[in-house]
């Protein structure tokens, strides 16, 4: 592991719609550019990913998408409007920052939602794109977002119960997701802090057997934090991310000579195993590497495979 290390510029960049998305750039201003896309939606960057790529030679952008993280206005303020929250517009917030920024093309990492994220943009701009690294790989499928909020309770049926039982009774055999997204936006405090811990122990049960899995990995964060996950996570789900249902595997075609490095836990029930590897029988310059011990969260095995995936793409 890196030393921590300080990015060397960082800013707010206005889209020109209200919204205040917040960037740092770390490592070498000379260097191969990657942008980090993180996940959630809704969980802000990590400040551990800025030593993820050798600073050495690497120019590392991080984002905190809309309304988390330090962007501005934030989901966790009640009056904060999350209408302009969108896969399209972070697709432009994206091309924005790239632009801003002066670079010709980055190397896209990044997982789960991310990796979504990731998918979308590289499908609008394919020429923007050097290579793509993703870990635990998502499209947020009608069928991803059933299974996470519905199917996957078949393993853990009194969690999920629970999870059924936090929205009200006529909402309870009908849509979860959307049924969630209308409480955190409601105008009760307390009824969307009741909300945002019943989602978030939800998604915590989700993960519980993994043996590399931290408790409380998404219940153990600021409040302000794990209102803005929950919120944005829930008006994006309830959407399926505006997107047609299967639109990122009908046009992995545009990803023709992007390689790509995809590396996937074969025990992650999140997001399943059949979802990456759906991902590169359409798209034959990416390789799948599926990690036999690891999860969501990852695992020792699972972080080398991520390591050999950056050296391989890492200038010489």
């Amino acid at each position: 592991m890196r030393p921590a290390i300080e990015p060397y510029e960082h800013g707010l960049l206005d889209t020109g719609d209200g919204n205040l998305v917040y960037w740092e750039t770390c490592g070498n201003p000379d260097g191969k550019p990657v942008l980090v896309v993180h996940g959630g939606p809704g969980s802000g960057c990590s400040t551990g990913s800025r030593s993820r790529f050798d600073p050495e030679v690497f120019r590392t952008v991080l984002f905190d998408q809309r309304n988390c993280g330090r962007s501005r206005p934030h989901a966790a303020e009640h009056d904060t409007d999350l209408t302009a929250n969108t896969t399209h517009n972070l697709i432009a917030d994206m091309e924005r920052l790239r632009e801003h920024l002066g670079i010709d093309k980055w190397l896209l990492y990044g997982g789960s939602w991310g990796s979504t994220l990731i998918l979308a943009y590289a499908e609008t701009y394919p020429e923007r794109v050097s290579e793509i690294i993703i870990t635990g790989v998502t499209m947020t499928r009608r069928s991803e977002i059933d299974w996470l909020y519905r199917g996957v309770g078949r393993f853990f049926p009194e969690q999920w119960e629970r999870f059924r039982q936090g929205v009200p009774p006529e909402d309870r055999d009908g849509d979860l997701v959307a049924a969630y997204a209308r409480l955190l936006s409601g105008p009760d405090p307390e009824v969307r802090e009741r909300a945002a811990i019943d989602w978030v122990t939800w998604e915590d049960a989700v993960i519980s057997m993994e043996t590399n899995g931290k408790p409380g990995a998404y219940s153990d964060r600021p409040p302000a934090d794990v209102l803005a996950l929950t919120r944005i996570c829930s008006h994006y789900f309830a959407h399926a991310a505006w997107l047609e249902e299967g639109v990122l595997l009908r046009n992995a075609h545009r990803l023709a000579g992007i390689p790509g490095a995809l590396i996937h836990g074969r025990l992650d029930l999140s997001s399943p195993l059949n979802t990456a590897w759906e991902l590169t029988q359409v798209w034959p310059d990416a390789e799948l590497t599926v990690i036999d011990d690891s999860g969501h969260t990852g695992s020792g095995t699972f972080r080398k495979a991520v390591d050999a995936a950056i050296e391989r793409f890492t200038p010489r």
